[in-house]
């Protein structure tokens, strides 16, 4: 399968190029040609599919062309070594726990797949890849975590300074070796756009191996379809409409969604909850995209002015916005509202979210969906990530998990740098 650059559709590369550069020298997102449909056969039995079944069927029908089923298989049976359960909270409203990874955030899934694919495509090779990436939260752990200490890797992490929780911070400066940290004094948005200059600039990329470990990686986007298989996987029998509300920041995880829908899976609908960064609802309601400058609000990981994946779900309805807004609807929710919709989960179900979460489950509810569909929203992070918020708004202590305890322990190590480009080329020279 080639995948071409959504710029320019007449520029195609291999997966191993995608992969290993994750943007185009213009600065356009890969799509894969042809997004497969699964057999009915599969849809059947994915009931009796295990989550690493479902993660290598899936995976093998989107790649298996460019690795061999063995290669993936060893993939899929190291990313995949912990549970995504789907909890029942009532007759129609479901929770998807994305959070029981190393690093306690969905995020873990599609950075190990990533890993995995780079230690196969660069397994006979003799040269260095620097992964760039900027962070608004759960990414930078999740790719530190997964590319720690792996040959011929070496990760830069751009993350907004105070705009990500301490616990978050401590999992993406505390590790060394081939991770670097650089705290940046702007917002997540000002990271991006260094890092989108850092694939523009021709010059560095000839001195550099540069590629990206954020969803503009098909890499790391296309592995968070498995969420949504394993989700009706452990649904069962469905007998009605099936509604999935996705808590979105910078779209990856939801563009993954709409690729399983493409390829066959039965979801009725999606629902894109957001906080005041609400560009996306606006589009779905106006068919106006229109970038605003970041709000910083608790939901940290969704404090995306600009969102990177826009143009991956545009493609995908051929930029006719009236068939997105068919298969999508917004909502969105300011801090006050994301701290009712914690505290109405505790009180009414005994569910202690965190804040993400909560703003997933509000879209649902106000959706209206939950009286004839199947609701389910994603819980993408452990609520002990934003103990403050979720205590406050639950009035129940968060119990912290060891790993976490440990984490707390280890010391910083960032270097901060202003908001500008050539700051960041100065810290790059460093690292190569």
């Amino acid at each position: 399968m080639n995948y071409y650059d959504i710029k320019n559709p007449t520029q195609k590369v291999s997966l191993k190029e995608a992969v290993l550069k994750s943007i185009s020298a213009e600065s356009g997102l890969y799509m894969p040609e042809l997004i497969p449909i699964l057999p009915g056969s599969f849809f059947t039995n994915l009931p009796n599919l295990n989550l690493q079944e479902i993660a290598f069927e899936v995976s093998n029908a989107m790649l298996g062309d460019d690795i061999p089923h063995e290669a993936l298989k060893k993939i899929v049976s190291k990313v995949i070594s912990f549970p995504i359960p789907l909890k029942r909270l009532d007759e129609n409203l479901f929770v998807l726990e994305l959070f029981h990874g190393p690093t306690l955030a969905f995020k873990d899934v599609g950075a190990r797949f990533m890993a995995g694919l780079f230690q196969y495509f660069l397994r006979n090779e003799n040269r260095e890849v620097v992964i760039l990436v900027a962070t608004s939260g759960d990414t930078g752990s999740a790719v530190a975590n997964a590319f720690y200490n792996i040959k011929g890797v070496k990760v830069v992490i751009l993350y907004p300074s105070g705009k990500v929780s301490e616990l978050q911070e401590k999992q993406l400066t505390t590790m060394g070796g081939n991770i670097t940290a650089l705290e940046v004094e702007g917002n997540f948005d000002d990271c991006q756009r260094m890092v989108k200059q850092a694939f523009a600039d021709k010059e560095l990329n000839q001195q550099v191996n540069l590629t990206s470990a954020n969803s503009i990686n098909f890499a790391r986007l296309f592995p968070q379809s498995f969420f949504y298989f394993n989700a009706i996987a452990q649904l069962g029998k469905i007998e009605k409409p099936v509604v999935i509300s996705v808590p979105s920041g910078n779209f990856g995880n939801l563009t993954s969604g709409l690729i399983a829908k493409k390829m066959g899976l039965p979801v009725n609908q999606f629902i894109a909850a957001t906080n005041r960064n609400h560009v996306v609802p606006d589009y779905l309601k106006s068919g106006e995209y229109k970038p605003q400058h970041t709000h910083h609000t608790i939901t940290n990981a969704m404090d995306v002015g600009d969102p990177s994946n826009f143009p991956r779900m545009s493609e995908i309805y051929q930029k006719q916005q009236l068939l997105m807004a068919a298969d999508i609807k917004g909502f969105w929710y300011t801090d006050e509202q994301t701290r009712s919709a914690m505290a109405e989960l505790q009180e009414k179900y005994a569910y202690q979210s965190d804040p993400h979460g909560a703003v997933g489950y509000a879209g649902l509810k106000e959706s209206g969906v939950l009286k004839d569909s199947i609701g389910i929203f994603l819980e993408t992070a452990h609520p002990a990530k934003f103990p403050e918020e979720v205590e406050k708004s639950t009035n129940i202590a968060v119990p912290l998990p060891e790993s976490l305890k440990e984490i707390m322990k280890l010391e910083k190590k960032a270097t901060q740098i202003p908001n500008n480009f050539d700051s960041l080329l100065q810290q790059l020279k460093k690292v190569v």
